[in-house]
């Protein structure tokens, strides 16, 4: 790494120079000369260039520890679109076909599987395989045994393998794992998340089964589930749950419209969750302790995530949620970094767990027993 004076040397010969350079010649000069006194970044290639692979992308023009530098899709038009937007060289364009060649590609150091649920599995076998770190999108699998593969996967490439927790950054959330640690909520006795919204167009891939593996819980209702978990910090050891079906014709077979389920922890608290694709206004997560209580609402939208507490109000300023993530995320990858709340394969592997405990609960009717 350079010293700040060879740097402002550097800097001021490349001003006086500048009547010989074109003004991009300078400013990619500078830019690299400035990229040299930084920390390292993470290059990132994003599979899958849909929605919310939009939003991450546009996330990281404001990151300060993760750069878009590659993409990976089965639409050659998509491609073009993003090579302009977001000046993406050919050598960094994949397509599905020659997507395993990324191997031999330097210049990325991971990959960020946002994909319909079912091709998580194979993207990220892949991207193992070719060496490259993966971040994939919740939930991480269609059900436990593929989320076992790929943890195994990535540790015998010796890649790391994170999932997009994104509210495992959030300075709310953290606020509340962080009063909950030091004992200021007491012991904590009961969980309530609620988590839905009205799904639209009824052709889109969540809401067909083979591409989404279920219904809102695969899509939404995971939300509830990881927060009950990081919010009274134990893990369940028994589940119950019921489905609602008003639609049947939207909301095909298993395909699940609403789902309640109710979570039991080792300590004594327990959860009341709703997952849900045919109400609105649910985003609200409450914890509850015997000194005290603390509630987000929204709790995983988009942000701004605002709440109040037996304290007071939970206001913490915004930062865009992907930004946030993929800054901490290239911690993790390329310092070793420990989050506060895990974002690796086997927190994506409980959450797997408990999902297909409620799947079975709602078969059964029965109590369902967990280990996670």
């Amino acid at each position: 790494m350079n010293s700040r004076r060879d740097f402002i040397q550097k800097i001021s010969f490349s001003a006086a120079a500048l009547p010989f350079l074109s003004l991009r010649g300078w400013a990619h000069e500078r830019e690299n000369m400035i990229m040299a006194t930084e920390e390292p970044v993470l290059r990132v290639a994003l599979m899958g260039l849909g929605g919310y692979a939009n939003r991450v992308a546009d996330a990281m023009k404001s990151s300060a520890r993760a750069r878009l530098v590659g993409v990976v899709s089965g639409t050659p038009a998509k491609i073009k679109d993003w090579q302009q937007r977001f000046n993406i060289p050919d050598k960094n364009c994949y397509n599905y076909e020659n997507f395993d060649s990324i191997r031999n590609n330097p210049d990325i150091d991971v990959v960020y599987v946002t994909t319909p649920n079912a091709l998580h599995h194979n993207n990220v076998l892949r991207a193992a395989a070719a060496g490259k770190h993966v971040i994939c999108e919740k939930p991480m699998a269609l059900n436990p045994k593929q989320g076992r593969e790929m943890i195994d996967a990535c540790k015998k490439a010796n890649v790391k393998l994170l999932v997009g927790y994104r509210m495992h950054f959030e300075s709310n959330t953290l606020e509340i794992i962080n009063r909950r640690t030091k004992g200021e909520l007491g012991k904590i006795l009961f969980f309530q998340g609620l988590s839905g919204f009205k799904i639209g167009d009824p052709t889109q891939w969540r809401l067909n089964k083979e591409l989404a593996g279920g219904g809102s819980l695969m899509d939404i209702g995971i939300y509830a589930i990881n927060a009950a978990r990081y919010m009274i910090g134990e893990e369940p050891v028994w589940v119950s749950a019921q489905e609602i079906k008003t639609d049947p014709v939207k909301f095909k077979q298993g395909v699940d419209e609403t789902i309640q389920f109710q979570l039991g922890f080792p300590g004594g608290a327990v959860a009341s969750c709703l997952s849900t694709y045919n109400m609105n206004n649910l985003d609200r997560f409450f914890l509850n302790g015997d000194k005290g209580f603390a509630e987000l609402m929204p709790a995983s939208g988009y942000g701004p995530i605002k709440g109040s507490s037996s304290s007071g109000p939970l206001d913490l300023p915004h930062r865009t949620h992907q930004t946030v993530q993929m800054d901490e995320m290239a911690g993790i990858i390329l310092d070793g970094k420990q989050p506060i709340v895990p974002v690796d394969g086997e927190e994506g592997l409980r959450d797997l767990k408990i999902i297909a405990a409620i799947y079975e609960a709602v078969k059964t009717g029965q109590r369902t027993d967990l280990k996670v």
